[in-house]
């Protein structure tokens, strides 16, 4: 008896990470630039054969990239970045045929927009100022 329940157990546990099979890759990007000096998470979703979404990381994926070095999902581009984009490479580890590529622009302007302070907020000051006026 013990033994047909394992066995059953066993079946089931088998044909549920069969059907959890990567079908399809997608880059999810939450950004359409990248900054300089920091980093960049790239995000990639696998679509399963259940029609599923999961989020993959660098467990599941390989990436590479023309400039640049990942650490972990992270794209970080030095501070000193004279290029104008990147392509990013991601290979599914347990399938490498199946793979995605994209190009992704490097952000050219600059990041000097004013947050509002804390008082700012608290006190409902938290109107953009314009710059240079």
């Amino acid at each position: 008896m013990k033994l047909t329940l394992l066995f059953s157990l066993f079946i089931l546990i088998s044909i549920f990470t069969r059907a959890q099979k990567v079908d399809s890759l997608f880059f999810h990007l939450y950004t359409d630039s990248l900054k300089k000096g920091t980093h960049n998470y790239i995000n990639v979703d696998g679509k399963l054969s259940t029609g599923n979404w999961k989020p993959l990381s660098d467990k599941e994926i390989q990436f590479s990239c023309s400039h640049g070095i990942f650490e972990g999902n992270d794209l970080v581009l030095p501070a000193i970045f004279t290029q104008e984009k990147v392509t990013v490479k991601a290979v599914l580890r347990s399938n490498p045929a199946m793979w995605k590529e994209i190009t992704i622009w490097i952000k050219k302007n600059p990041d000097d927009e004013k947050l509002p302070s804390k008082n700012d907020i608290l006190n409902g000051n938290t109107q953009k100022k314009n710059k240079g006026k």
